[in-house]
């Protein structure tokens, strides 16, 4: 059964860190891209971050970009999140996903509150 977890978030103050983690099983973790997406109290599902199955192409949304880092640790079956200088416009539950064998899979989320 493929799986997806997500944990890591909480409450950060604005200009804070978190580490967001993505742990997987269930499939041959590293064949496959992983991508990072998030949704804002109210608003639609918007796409973060995305690594390649090897780790060697990564792109972010420029709302993010200079600020967050993707990475993966294929011999532990993780995907990292790395965010710095958050933002309250940041606060969202944030979410893994990944396209296995035409199937797309979600983690559950984890939450990210950015406040003072």
């Amino acid at each position: 059964e493929v799986q997806l977890v997500e944990s890591g978030g909480g409450l950060v103050q604005p200009g804070g860190s978190l580490r967001l983690s993505c742990a997987a099983s269930g499939f041959t973790f590293s064949s496959y891209a992983v991508n990072w997406v998030r949704q804002a109290p109210g608003k639609g599902l918007e796409w973060v971050s995305r690594i390649s199955s090897s780790g060697g192409d990564t792109s972010y949304a420029d709302s993010v970009k200079g600020r967050f880092t993707i990475s993966r640790d294929n011999a532990k079956n993780t995907v990292y999140l790395q965010m710095n200088s958050l933002k309250p416009e940041d606060t969202a539950v944030y979410y893994c996903k990944s396209f296995v064998v035409g199937n797309e899979y979600w983690g559950q989320g984890t939450q990210v509150t950015v406040s003072s």
